[in-house]
């Protein structure tokens, strides 16, 4: 018995040793990861800020497309994009947290919720073309809303609602239980209890599940080629059924151009397309700060 614990230290030494070793291995692999994924970032930001800026100013923002590449502009294309913006957060935002809401408050632990929960979770991953596909049939065809904004925001935020349904019931589900037999404590309702206890609280969460549920849309070029969204607009777009195009197609049309100077006025319009970004999460970060510190209260 004695013999044994002189040879059981230097067995465990030996196992902390290897598991050190370890970590530090894969630590140096996370690391070397983020590095080279933030020099890439860096490097293509450096390229486009280099071409794009020279040919950014107030005539560019207010032009529309045009064939002479000094000439040509995005007006069309931003305002494209702000009403497919619109739209589809008119559609997804209601859509995707009431569902949640029904999902994580109200529906029965079964089979088919579960099942439900699956295929939602599932559909976060399909590819946008799929859903350019679906919205073809669907609501160009079959409903015949026409290849106008409206088609494209419900095709757009057929693919963004699976993100902002899984994003917020992840928010739901951090509200610890006994904030909410606190509320039934008290006497309130259900519903009661999940628009003024639960909901507030999980809102951050929510937002920035919307956010970036948002920002993967106004990337979206795919979907929207399928339905027919146009490459050349020089109009903007007045209701609702009017044909369309957004900053990501224009900024395709460009760069498959064989003409250099298309290729410099595209990176003015992905430079535009980041700003719109950086703005958008910048509202969303102080949106969820200012309803993180009421929720502290």
């Amino acid at each position: 018995m004695a013999t044994g614990i002189p040879l059981a230290v230097p067995l465990r030494r030996r196992r902390s040793l290897v598991s050190l070793a370890v970590g530090a291995f894969f630590h140096g692999l996370a690391l070397s990861a983020v590095v080279v994924g933030v020099m890439v970032l860096g490097a293509l930001l450096v390229d486009v800020l280099r071409k794009g800026i020279p040919h950014l100013d107030w005539q560019f923002l207010t032009s529309y497309p045009s064939r002479f590449p000094q000439q040509a502009g995005i007006k069309s294309a931003l305002a494209g994009t702000a009403w497919l913006m619109a739209l589809t957060a008119v559609v997804t935002v209601p859509l995707g947290i009431g569902t949640a809401i029904w999902l994580e408050e109200y529906a029965p632990r079964n089979w088919f919720t579960r099942l439900v929960r699956l295929n939602i979770a599932t559909l976060a991953g399909v590819p946008g073309i799929v859903y350019g596909l679906l919205g073809l049939a669907l609501f160009v065809r079959w409903m015949g809303l026409g290849r106008g904004v409206l088609a494209g925001a419900l095709t757009v935020g057929l693919l963004v609602l699976p993100t902002v349904i899984v994003a917020s019931q992840e928010a739901l589900r951090a509200v610890p239980d006994s904030l909410r037999q606190g509320a039934y404590a008290l006497g309130a309702t259900r519903w009661q209890m999940v628009a003024g206890v639960v909901l507030p609280s999980a809102l951050p969460g929510i937002l920035t599940g919307v956010v970036l549920a948002l920002s993967r849309a106004i990337g979206e070029a795919a979907p929207l080629i399928m339905i027919g969204a146009l490459t050349f607009v020089a109009f903007l777009p007045k209701t609702p059924l009017d044909p369309f195009t957004v900053l990501p197609i224009q900024i395709f049309n460009w760069v498959s151009r064989p003409q250099p100077a298309f290729h410099l006025i595209a990176a003015s319009a992905i430079i535009v397309l980041l700003v719109v970004l950086l703005l958008m999460n910048s509202i969303a970060l102080w949106l969820r700060n200012r309803y993180q510190r009421k929720t502290e209260w």
